[in-house]
């Protein structure tokens, strides 16, 4: 009988601070053959990440790991000295993590971090670079001689993404996990990066840990799966089975809340906003980054009282259009708000954002309610930090802590509290829902809409989910490459004449139930 890969026996994990010790993890058994792609769904803070973890031997500070048995490739985790867990982490075991920018060093090119894997094994110069070609070449990109000299700025979110499977498979691992690894893509570049992850394990026979909030995408791509909440595994079996036939409640939530693209409705029939004075006129808007043009004359107008959808592939413009919004870069032609917002007093913000990554937005040095209180004080609001907590779903209890004690999803809707602390004319959205699980997604994007409502402010709303922009906008744009090949009305946008380019994205973002169910 083959060992399995990996072998999880009553595995307990604990956090603890100077204030109060909580269990995350609670008595989780699981097992994952060989060349067997496994996966585990839940919610933001059900314990996915922090199973991850524990199976790389890390532990941060406070936590309590206890298990009756934890093996990888045969390896008992929690028995290995600090010696023998490097060369475990070298050799044995790959990660690829949610977000691709922050594992990827900003100040190398991104040859130099993949030769870096070959050369900590021992290879020489020469043959890492060698090894380093032949690597980037394996996961699918264009030209890697030259891609290699690049740095990661210069590569859009699926290239980056790409770069890091590079250097997880460098090592020949046993086991590859994969935590949110297309969380922020689009459903084009996230169907090709999961195919090529597939391709590889069939050719060279590691297991996969794939971890995330998107239960269709892990039916799609593993064979069985595991159903977390609150740090309990309560239900696992055939990805199918689960998907099409859930048996426990949580598991029968999760799938009952999953966005479909076919049966989404817009918020509204008949948008009012259609030949309305602009809130913003945007003229010519170009931008370029080493030569290639990122946004190339861009010119649309957005409304009062408008939510407009920005959507595209990976690298096509959509967060670049987004900054240039809000006056984080220098760029070519006008950004323009209407008179009377322009008059403002200066110190008070016309235009709030929402990041992808809250980590890369929040202080790891302030709590929450310091965030909160700062922000209403900034942007003139009169609410206060429990208010903006109460309004975004998250625990009071939240507020007397720092971003790193919170999950993921937590995170995003600090950030996105942060942003509605006070009266801003217009708040650009960047992929704000991409971390979260269907069911707070879904709050946030209610969240949204009824703000919007309430106070008249505008959004534009960029993300790789066509369902959630649907569901969400008034108007949606669809950048290709820097430019923008459609602009229409939400339902005319899926209903009417569009670019090929438009009609691609839509026939990429199929719901996956269907290939999940057909186990491919």
């Amino acid at each position: 009988m083959t060992a399995a890969a990996v072998q999880v026996d009553d595995l307990h994990v604990s956090y603890s601070t100077s204030r109060s010790s909580t269990e995350v993890v609670c008595g989780v058994s699981f097992s994952i053959a060989p060349g067997e792609a496994y996966g585990l769904v839940g919610e933001s803070g059900s314990g996915k990440s922090t199973i991850a973890m524990a199976l790389t031997g890390y532990r941060v500070a406070g936590a309590t790991v206890t298990a009756a048995g934890l093996t990888v490739a045969g390896l008992d985790v929690l028995s290995l000295s600090a010696p023998e867990l490097r060369a475990f982490r070298a050799r044995r075991i790959g990660v690829v993590y949610q977000e691709p920018a922050r594992a990827l060093n900003p100040t190398m090119a991104v040859g130099a971090q993949v030769a870096e894997v070959f050369r900590l094994r021992g290879d020489d110069r020469r043959i890492a670079r060698r090894e380093t070609i032949a690597a980037l070449t394996r996961v699918g990109l264009p030209d890697p001689a030259a891609l290699s000299s690049r740095y990661p700025h210069e590569l859009s979110g699926g290239q980056q993404q790409r770069v890091v499977i590079a250097m997880a498979l460098a090592v020949s691992p046993e086991l590859l996990i994969l935590d949110e690894p297309t969380t922020g893509l689009d459903a084009r570049v996230e169907t090709e990066v999961m195919a090529l992850i597939d391709r590889l394990r069939a050719e060279l026979g590691f297991a996969t840990l794939l971890i995330s909030h998107n239960l269709p995408l892990v039916a799609a791509h593993c064979q069985r799966i595991g159903v977390l909440e609150r740090g309990v595994l309560v239900e696992h079996g055939a990805a199918a089975d689960v998907l099409l036939n859930p048996e426990h409640a949580y598991s029968k939530k999760l799938v009952a809340a999953l966005p479909d693209l076919a049966f989404t409705t817009p918020r509204r029939a008949e948008s009012p906003v259609r030949g309305a004075t602009p809130l913003v006129t945007v003229t010519g808007l170009a931008k370029s980054y080493g030569g290639k043009r990122a946004l190339d004359d861009v010119s649309l107008t957005i409304g009062r009282n408008e939510i407009l959808g920005i959507v595209g592939e990976s690298g096509s413009g959509k967060s670049t259009f987004g900054r240039a919004l809000a006056g984080l870069l220098r760029h070519e032609g006008q950004v323009e708000f209407t008179d009377s917002f322009e008059r403002r007093r200066p110190a008070r913000p016309l235009v709030q954002m929402v990041f992808q990554s809250p980590d890369a937005s929040l202080n790891p040095r302030r709590t929450v309610r310091q965030v909160f209180s700062r922000s209403i004080e900034l942007l003139g609001g009169t609410g206060t930090a429990e208010s903006l907590a109460e309004s975004t779903g998250l625990d009071p209890a939240l507020l007397e802590l720092l971003p790193h004690e919170l999950s993921g999803g937590q995170k995003q809707r600090v950030a996105i509290a942060r942003a509605f602390a006070g009266p801003v004319p217009l708040v650009v959205c960047d992929e704000p829902t991409s971390a979260l699980d269907v069911s707070v997604q879904a709050r946030i994007l209610d969240l949204l809409q009824e703000l919007q409502e309430r106070t008249g402010v505008s959004y534009v709303f960029i993300s790789h989910d066509l369902a959630v922009v649907r569901r969400l906008s008034d108007r949606i744009g669809v950048l290709h490459e820097g430019r923008l090949v459609d602009l229409a009305p939400a339902e005319d946008l899926f209903t009417g004449r569009v670019d090929p380019y438009t009609e691609s994205l839509i026939a990429s973002a199929v719901d996956l139930r269907a290939r999940a169910a057909a186990g491919s």
